[in-house]
């Protein structure tokens, strides 16, 4: 996963210096040539219409047009937080989910895009990609697999990680409102809309001494599917992100009705 993470900053920072260092005559034949009809791109974390705001290629620009193409961008980096029934304290049937929360994170990027802009300030995009709620939970317990309730075991060992954790492919649509350009091509971002995710996997991993590292894949009654809001808010390539899920974070285990996913953090690549 720390690997997974690392290539994906990577890739974007090395992106962004060789999108800085392309020359302007390559921009130019770029912006002429694209005229009309959806656009395929293959962008890294950059805006994927830089081309239309252009010094000198501005009038030859025409909305609405489509785009559609592969990505790397949106890369959430964050806290989450489970909020039980409205609150941020866990009710006594959940307190076996105790997390620290500095150690519990949402992590997430996009692969894919499709859209319409309406104008160089305006466009909708529906996009695809991974994210992952990493809980670090407190105490020494092993969330049990293939049981027909969310069920644990008291340990009576010292983990010295133990990680209840969940990946999914998410599928937000995206309102992004945005400032004009200024002279090097940044722009304000206010992004919202709302956001789907559908279930991947589920995961177990704790590391202690008498065991090592152990990993269980199961699903752990992590809801199949899941919905909710977000909104993005930044200049540049950088900005802050929150999300919401407003259905129950587990599904077919009625102790947990009512607790929720929360996240905020930073985001990189608009």
């Amino acid at each position: 996963m720390k690997r997974l993470i690392f290539t994906v900053i990577i890739g974007i920072f090395a992106s962004c210096t060789f999108a800085q260092t392309t020359t302007t005559d390559t921009t130019r034949k770029s912006a002429d040539t694209i005229q009309n009809g959806p656009k395929v791109l293959i962008s890294y974390g950059k805006d994927d219409d830089s081309n239309d705001t252009t010094r000198g290629h501005r009038r030859y620009q025409r909305y609405p047009k489509g785009y559609i193409g592969i990505t790397i961008a949106r890369l959430d980096l964050g806290l989450t937080t489970l909020v039980d029934n409205g609150s941020f304290t866990l009710s006594p049937q959940n307190q076996f989910l105790r997390y620290r929360s500095w150690k519990t994170s949402n992590v997430g990027f996009d692969v894919f895009q499709m859209g319409v802009k309406f104008s160089s300030t305006f466009k909708i995009y529906l996009s695809g990609g991974f994210d992952w709620t990493l809980i670090r939970l407190r105490d020494n317990i092993t969330i049990l697999p293939g049981q027909p309730v969310l069920t644990y075991k008291q340990d009576n060992i010292d983990f010295s990680k133990n990680r209840f954790s969940s990946s999914y492919l998410r599928i937000p649509l995206s309102f992004d409102f945005r400032t004009k350009p200024n002279r090097d091509g940044d722009r304000f971002h206010f992004v919202v809309g709302p956001i789907t995710g559908f279930l991947l996997d589920g995961m177990v991993k704790q590391i202690s001494s008498e065991f090592g590292k152990q990993k269980v894949d199961d699903s752990y009654h992590f809801a199949t599917f899941q919905y909710g809001g977000f909104f993005r808010i930044g200049y540049g390539d950088f900005g802050i992100f929150a999300k919401y899920y407003v259905n129950n974070m587990f599904e077919n285990s009625p102790e947990q009705d009512g607790l929720r996913n929360f996240a905020f953090g930073f985001t990189l690549g608009f």
